[in-house]
């Protein structure tokens, strides 16, 4: 097998296939562990974590002590991303050592089927492979006008690494990319916008979920703007001018940084796979259940293929792909079942359908709901902001959908996910024993509320 691509798909079925026995090659131009361990997931969750001890210092008070002098210093945060997203870099390259992976950083192109070409610093080999597994991931999507300068208007990247601190920052696109960067610059005391085009934030959650989240970054001091589009940003020095659609009427706002997340783009140009005669739709290829793109032998797995656009799917696809290519009948993955997760203040996870996905699909439901406000470690903890949502198929009890926001909720989330996957009704869940004190007592009171049986509301 040959790997293209190196992030938490491509190392993923590179370890998983050699431990199945295959000879394996993995191809990476440019950091082993990927967009997500060195740019994405792992470096901003760090970054996060500075804003939550930073925002928990001003609260001191709240809990008995003291604490004076708060600042923080944004260059030793960032410094400490970059060591944390180093460590685990090596890591993956460690892991590819153990498990006997050739590895060659290049470029990587199909001229053929069955034939991956390498392009180096040393100059071009030619590889062959029965089966090749195509994870090459995506990149920030880049509109019109809003273009990213690193200076003055940023991705994801310049955000991590950023030339300032923002006095004024426009975030543009509300998903979990703008919404974790709107999080962590907020509570560092820049004074944001965030302008999301559809008519609620974090459109992929529950509504409920939303119009609670949106509740909380607006106590927080956060601008949002729904229904609005950047139509163009003018750049001067040290400032930027965007002109904001609302309603059909146009304002202009200044801001000193500029996030743009509005999506992704598969980095799948260049490579050779139509010529193959893979299938792309809108820079994604089009694969089956198992990832298959109808070309024998070729796989695409992770974002560079069917969403939803997350890491952990990405691991899982290439674990399911290196067992069947071995031989094996793994299950498919069930986007359903893949839980999201959203790392601001306050957290956001979810799993299944959402209310209206449910009834949009002909379920006649049951939902359950618990505050936080009514769990006693939550209020042991301080964090009394949240609420777990539940939704059942009513006349199976099958657990169609959780979700989730308040403290330590992507945490919490996957005992929803094993619940799908084990197949769980209402019953199971119910007649489970959750520990006492824990913030876990809420999923089983949010099912008891479902069902006309909560306890504690």
């Amino acid at each position: 097998m040959i790997v293209i691509g190196a992030g938490p798909g491509g190392y993923v079925v590179a370890i998983r296939a050699a431990q199945l026995g295959l000879d394996v090659a993995i191809v990476e131009r440019e950091h082993m562990g990927g967009i997500c361990l060195n740019w994405g997931c792992i470096p901003t969750k760090t970054m996060l974590r500075s804003a939550d001890v930073f925002h928990l210092m001003h609260r001191a008070k709240e809990f008995g002590l003291s604490a004076t002098g708060i600042d923080f210093d944004l260059d030793a945060v960032i410094k400490r991303s970059r060591a944390v997203a180093g460590q685990l870099n090596s890591g993956v390259s460690h892991l590819m050592k153990k498990n006997k992976v050739t590895v060659l950083m290049g470029e990587a192109t199909l001229p053929g089927k069955g034939k991956v070409r390498v392009t180096t610093d040393k100059g071009t080999e030619d590889l062959g492979a029965k089966n090749i597994v195509v994870a090459t991931g995506a990149r920030a999507r880049e509109l019109p006008g809003l273009a990213a300068d690193g200076d003055l208007v940023w991705t994801y990247k310049h955000a991590l690494m950023p030339p300032r601190m923002p006095k004024k920052l426009l975030v543009i696109g509300s998903g979990a990319i703008g919404i974790e960067f709107a999080s962590f610059y907020n509570t560092l005391g820049a004074e944001t916008t965030v302008v999301e085009v559809q008519d609620r934030i974090l459109p992929i959650e529950d509504a409920e979920i939303s119009a609670f989240a949106r509740k909380s970054f607006e106590a927080q001091k956060m601008t949002i703007k729904t229904n609005a589009t950047v139509k163009k940003l003018d750049r001067g020095k040290g400032r930027v001018t965007a002109h904001i659609e609302t309603g059909g009427e146009v304002e202009r706002h200044d801001f000193d940084s500029v996030i743009s997340a509005v999506g992704i783009t598969a980095n799948t140009e260049g490579l050779g796979l139509e010529d193959l005669g893979a299938r792309i739709e809108r820079s994604f290829v089009v694969t089956d259940a198992y990832c298959r793109t109808g070309v024998e032998g070729l796989y695409v797995i992770g974002d560079a293929t069917n969403g939803p656009w997350l890491a952990h799917k990405a691991s899982h696809e290439g674990v399911m792909v290196a067992e069947l290519i071995a031989g094996g009948a793994p299950h498919a993955v069930d986007p359903d079942s893949i839980a999201g997760c959203t790392y601001c203040t306050p957290q956001i996870a979810s799993v299944g359908l959402t209310e209206a996905q449910a009834k949009d699909a002909g379920h006649d439901i049951k939902v359950g709901r618990f505050p936080f406000i009514g769990n006693g470690k939550a209020i042991a903890m301080g964090e009394t902001e949240g609420m777990i949502k539940t939704v059942f198929d009513a006349a199976t009890g099958a657990l169609l959908g959780a979700h989730m926001i308040g403290a330590e909720v992507t945490e919490l989330i996957h005992g929803y996910v094993v619940g799908r996957q084990l197949e769980t009704t209402e019953a199971d869940l119910m007649q489970a024993v959750f520990p006492h004190p824990t913030l876990s007592e809420m999923m089983h009171e949010s099912v008891l509320d479902a069902y006309g049986r909560v306890i504690h509301m």
